[in-house]
C-alpha cells in the first residue's frame, strides 16, 4: 500500500500530532520530547508526514528559502520509524520535498542540508549529487563556506563548528538531527564511516551534510 503524504504549515500542528511525532523515535538514540518538538514547530515552516494505513511512519520539519540568494531546503529535526520499509518511507518524504522545492524554485539548482549522526543516513541524499562531506574529496573554500552557512542556519555556533570536517560539537543536549538509520548500516563503506568517526553522539555532536539537486534533476525528482 502506498504511503499517505501530508504537508502542513507548522502553525497548524496540534498537540495530538506532536504526541505522534514523539512516539516515532522510540527506538532512536535521540529523545525527541514533546517540548523539543513543540519548539521545532515554532522554528520551522513546513512539516511533511508519511503514514501507512493511517499509522505515522516518519516526518520532516523543514523550510524552503534562499541562502545568500541560492535556493535551499533546510531540513531540521526529522525521524523515520525503524521498520523494514524505512527506505520507502524516506523516499516518500523526500519525493514530496523535491516537489515542493521544484514548485518554489523552478529551473534553479537547489542545495539541501541537514544534520546527521550515523553513516547510513547519507542515504537521504541518494538522489542528489556533490554531497558534502564525501570520502576522498578535499573541500574547496566555497564548499567550506556552504557548510558554515548551513551550520549557522541550523543553529550551530561558529565556535562549535569545524568547516573542514563539517562536524558540529554538541553541548550535551539532544541534537536536532535527521534521525534515520539505514537497513544496510553495516554495509556502509569504511570511508563513509570515517567521516563521522569523530562524532560523539553522547555529547550531542553532529555532522552537517549537504548535497545538490541540479535544475534538470529536480525537474524529474519533483514531478
Amino acid at each position: 500500500m502506498a504511503f499517505e503524504i501530508e504537508t502542513k504549515d507548522c502553525t497548524a500542528v496540534t498537540d495530538a500530532e506532536l504526541g505522534e511525532l514523539e512516539a516515532i523515535a522510540a527506538e532512536s538514540p535521540c529523545d525527541f520530547s514533546m517540548g523539543l518538538l513543540s519548539k521545532q514547530a515554532e522554528e520551522w515552516v513546513l512539516l511533511t508526514t508519511a503514514r501507512e494505513n493511517d499509522k505515522l511512519r516518519g516526518y520532516v520539519f523543514y523550510t524552503l528559502e534562499r541562502i545568500g540568494g541560492t535556493p535551499a531546503v533546510v531540513m531540521g529535526l526529522a525521524s523515520i520509524e525503524r521498520t523494514n520499509k524505512r527506505s520507502t518511507t524516506l523516499r516518500s518524504l523526500m519525493s514530496e520535498i523535491y516537489h515542493r522545492a521544484l514548485m518554489a524554485f523552478p529551473d534553479e539548482d537547489v542545495v539541501f542540508g541537514t544534520q546527521l549522526i550515523n553513516p547510513g543516513a547519507f542515504e537521504i541524499f541518494s538522489d542528489l549529487e556533490d554531497e558534502l562531506p564525501r570520502p576522498g574529496h578535499k573541500v574547496s573554500g566555497e564548499e567550506r563556506a556552504w557548510g558554515t552557512r548551513f551550520a549557522k542556519r541550523l543553529g550551530v555556533s561558529s565556535l562549535a563548528y569545524d568547516d573542514r570536517t563539517f562536524i558540529a560539537l554538541g553541548d550535551g543536549s539532544t541534537p536536532r538531527i535527521f534521525d534515520y538509520e539505514s537497513l544496510k548500516e553495516d554495509k556502509v563503506s569504511k570511508d563513509v564511516q570515517d567521516l563521522l568517526k569523530a562524532v560523539q553522539v553522547e555529547n550531542g555532536d553532529t555532522l552537517i551534510a549537504l548535497a545538490w539537486a541540479m535544475a534538470e534533476r529536480l525537474e524529474k525528482l519533483g514531478r
